[in-house]
């Protein structure tokens, strides 16, 4: 009698379920973050960066700082996440390469994760440091936005720059593992990359466009600023631009190991489509906006708005509105000093720029030949604040800052007890408009326009006023006002007429 044994067929494994692979995916991204906190270069550099931060927050500010341009401000923010994006693209690929390099490779295939999942997971553990990034950079600005002397408005693209180069280097060090696993590659890459970035700002400040594809353009913001509408940086299509640049070359990497599925073809061929579209909307209408600042440099008053205060007039570009005020105070602080009619000549106070030489640069205002007008700049705080009161003076005294700028008399006298004598701290605000910081000897003060100067004899004879109380002066001043304006006065006269010394010897302007 036979006996038949009957072996039960070799069961198939069934392919986990598509909601289990995703938790994988992101349990495996979870594991790979905390693995790259655990990275000397990224706890180094990311922990450098906040501490920088934070210290920028505690410190104290003062000056122009209490006055931010924050159409400068944003553009601020992107600088400093570079060395975290240089960080995460060299960790990020040695941990895509961390089973090349151990030998481990094999030992995968016998996992049910496939390889392009394990790429997906690399590409995700680099969210949560652009996440960081994001939340710096937010702190950041808003704290400059919420000082009472904030002046204009952010933008979002711009903002977003700096976590989109984070996020955007993460990606790169998965794709550069995946088509080039060396581990000199990164560093290569780094380096080519900030040459790249470099040349794209030059070509970018020379006018050629093609400077924007650059994930960062390097600005000077140092010069004085415009407006935001003058700058010519489409910064939200930049944004989009970067942000397809990111799903694109994630697409890449995962296709590049395998992932060749529908979702991801329709993914790459979408990236592409919102990467192109960003490419193009960066670029702005040239002619247009050389128009706009043309109009803006040469004939301000058609974009501009205007307020009275105190019997004068105060016009500004849209952004600057909240600070009419302030320059009204200082005016009206100076004019009240003043004698004859100039106490009620109602002036006009108009902000100009000059963008000839490009935006943000350091130009030179002409002085204005208009009777009664004053100018003042973008800037505000600080040193600003007793310079323009110099070019209020200026032209109480002279009429014009034409006239202002070719005084060589006892005008000069005047006009500089009425802009630092009538300061909270004479002798400070003295020292801060004279270009050597002094208080003594022959010095250039400066003005929103051109400098006036001052020669030692000036000087001896404005450091005695300041000794004097200011309402004594003050009544000299208004009671002379008819010979301490007139051209024909002299140092020595003006002095005799003021109550102080006469400096011994000529003036050096008199000879």
């Amino acid at each position: 009698m036979s006996t038949t044994i009957t072996r039960p067929a070799p069961s198939v494994t069934e392919p986990a379920p598509e909601p289990r692979r995703t938790s994988a995916v992101l349990d495996l991204a979870r594991f790979e973050a905390r693995e790259l906190l655990l990275q000397v270069p990224i706890l180094v550099v990311f922990g450098l960066y906040i501490v920088y931060a934070g210290l920028r927050l505690v410190t104290q500010s003062g000056g122009t700082d209490d006055y931010p341009i924050l159409n400068q401000i944003d553009r601020a923010t992107q600088a400093a996440p570079l060395f975290p994006a240089i960080a995460l693209l060299i960790c990020v690929n040695s941990a895509a390469l961390r089973s090349r390099k151990h030998h481990t490779a094999q030992q995968f295939e016998v996992h049910p994760m496939e390889p392009w999942r394990r790429t997906v997971a690399h590409i995700l553990s680099a969210v949560p440091y652009a996440a960081l990034t994001a939340v710096v950079v937010a702190v950041e600005y808003t704290r400059e936005t919420l000082k009472p002397g904030a002046i204009g408005h952010g933008s979002f693209g711009e903002l977003a720059v700096g976590p989109l180069v984070v996020l955007l280097a993460g990606v790169m060090g998965v794709v550069l593992a995946r088509l080039l696993p060396s581990p000199f590659v990164p560093m290569l890459f780094v380096i080519v990359g900030y040459l790249g970035i470099v040349l794209a700002s030059g070509a970018e400040a020379e006018g050629h466009r093609i400077g924007w594809l650059s994930p960062i353009i390097f600005q000077d913001n140092g010069g004085d600023p415009v407006p935001a509408d003058l700058l010519g940086r489409l910064a939200g299509w930049h944004a989009l631009y970067l942000a397809g640049l990111c799903v694109l070359l994630a697409c890449v990497a995962i296709l590049a190991a395998g992932g060749r599925t529908r979702a991801i073809k329709a993914a790459t061929a979408i990236a592409v489509a919102v990467t192109a579209v960003g490419a193009v909307g960066q670029v702005p209408d040239s002619s247009a906006l050389e128009k706009a600042r043309e109009t803006a440099s040469k004939s301000p008053e058609k974009v501009q708005s205007c307020a009275r205060y105190a019997g004068s007039t105060y016009c500004s570009f849209p952004e600057w509105n909240g600070v009419r005020g302030e320059w009204g105070e200082v005016a009206a602080r100076v004019r009240a000093a003043a004698g004859g009619q100039a106490g009620q000549t109602p002036l006009t106070v108009r902000q100009r720029i000059d963008t000839s030489g490009g935006v943000e640069s350091d130009a030179f205002l002409k002085p204005s030949r208009t009777p009664g007008q004053v100018t003042v700049g973008t800037r505000w705080g600080g040193n600003r604040v007793p310079e323009f009161a110099v070019a209020v003076a200026s032209v109480l005294v002279a009429g014009t800052e034409d006239e202002a700028g070719t005084m060589c008399d006892a005008r000069t006298i005047t006009v500089m007890w009425l802009a630092v004598g009538t300061a909270p701290h004479p002798l400070d605000t003295f020292r801060d408009v004279r270009l050597d910081d002094s208080i003594s000897g022959s010095a250039v003060i400066l003005a929103p326009t051109e400098p006036l100067t001052m020669t030692t004899q000036q000087t001896s004879v404005v450091r005695a006023l300041l000794d004097r109380p200011r309402a004594e002066v003050e009544a000299r001043v208004k009671a002379h006002w008819t010979e301490l304006t007139s051209s024909n006065t002299t140092t020595a006269q003006a002095a005799k007429l003021l109550g102080v010394e006469a400096p011994k010897g000529a003036d050096d302007c008199e000879e």
